[in-house]
């Protein structure tokens, strides 16, 4: 009989799992969503306890949650692993051990949410892929890959509208994302993100959106890519740019620009204009007029008369990936919003690893994907 309650651990406890997936939890049980957080992990004791305390204010419990780590007197995460109480967990551990800690707990029987990005390169990410697919995925255990933008309404809005064809069919895009990322950023501020053991870091960590963006919207698949990337702040190691031209299956083809290396936050831009042969969307993130942070989308349509609409759609990605994740487990992957699939987050890493390695010459995303 299946459970009518998801009871879920959350494995790791920095920035992300107390700021983005807390709230967003505890927003979902505000709206029935059923799913019970019952334990935490982190290699620290300290660091798994102050995700306990923020659990227990943001959650409301009556009392505390289990902790676990590493520490030599403390249960660790086999021991969270065994507990057959709790069904899934929520991994949001440093890039290098993701790809190890998801294996160790669909070995244990563990449905998984994984952060993106999926792994550290699309060798490192097929490898995991296959494991699950051959192992873990025939035995009805649910990996999925938590790519928020993927899950924003403004995003999925976009997509409908230029799929449906409202802009016509579409020829040419850019996308524009420039952060400015200084050393005293709460983002910057921790060892795997200062001194990253993967390819890009800032690009892939926080590139991938902008990627999953693309990967959502446009009608047709990236197919190949040419692009240079350099290094602007030698803080931001190793690279902290990339532009390239991306071509697609259909043969549109598009412009990306990707960068954490403005000079001042005055610079800061979230763009992407896709334009078609009846009209042209832009997609824009930021606060609306009441502070509220979310997506907008500018439609213009028509060739002599166009005709412009804009809405506003509040940023609910978080909210929307751990519901859906909790669906798919609860009710069946066929009755859950198909997103977070691993095989469409390792094409976003791919874009990434191809931009970064391109050099100038043309990188087939395709051969790229299927060969690593």
């Amino acid at each position: 009989m299946s459970p009518t309650e998801l009871s879920v651990a959350i494995l790791g406890a920095g920035i992300w799992a107390k700021e983005a997936d807390l709230p967003a939890i505890a927003a979902l049980q505000s709206a029935q969503v059923p799913i019970k957080v019952e334990a935490v992990y982190s290699r620290s004791t300290s660091s798994a306890s102050a995700l306990a305390e923020a659990a227990q204010q943001t959650l409301k419990l009556n009392s505390g949650l289990t902790v676990y780590s590493d520490a030599p007197d403390r249960e660790g995460l086999d021991e969270l692993l065994a507990r057959s109480d709790i069904q899934a967990v929520i991994v949001v551990l440093p890039l290098g051990q993701q790809p190890e800690i998801v294996i160790k707990a669909l070995k244990a029987g563990k449905h998984v949410l994984s952060e993106k990005p999926v792994a550290k390169d699309v060798k490192a990410a097929l490898e995991l892929i296959k494991t699950y697919e051959t192992e873990y995925k025939p035995k009805g255990l649910i990996w999925r890959v938590a790519e928020n933008f993927e899950c924003e309404p403004g995003i999925r809005a976009a997509a409908e509208a230029i799929r449906s064809g409202k802009i016509g069919k579409v020829a040419f895009f850019r996308l524009s994302v420039v952060n400015y990322i200084d050393q005293e950023s709460k983002w910057y501020q921790t060892s795997w993100r200062t001194v990253p053991d993967y390819q890009g870091g800032f690009l892939l960590d926080g590139g991938v959106h902008s990627m999953a963006v693309l990967r959502t919207i446009l009608p047709s698949p990236v197919v190949s890519l040419s692009g240079h990337a350099s290094l602007t702040k030698p803080y931001l190691l190793p690279h902290d740019s990339i532009q390239s031209v991306l071509a697609l299956d259909s043969g549109a083809h598009g412009i990306l620009e990707l960068s954490f290396a403005a000079p001042s936050s005055a610079r800061g831009e979230s763009l992407t204009v896709i334009t078609g042969t009846e009209g042209f969307l832009e997609l824009t993130s930021g606060k609306n007029e009441t502070g509220v942070q979310g997506w907008t989308i500018k439609t213009v349509v028509g060739t002599k008369d166009p005709k412009e609409e804009k809405q506003f759609y509040k940023g609910q990605g978080i909210d929307n990936e751990i519901e859906w994740f909790v669906q798919a487990v609860l009710k069946g992957e066929q009755n859950s919003v198909s997103v977070g699939e691993p095989r469409g987050a390792i094409r976003d890493v791919a874009l990434i690893q191809a931009a970064l390695t391109s050099g100038g010459a043309l990188v087939d995303i395709k051969k790229l994907v299927e060969e690593a």
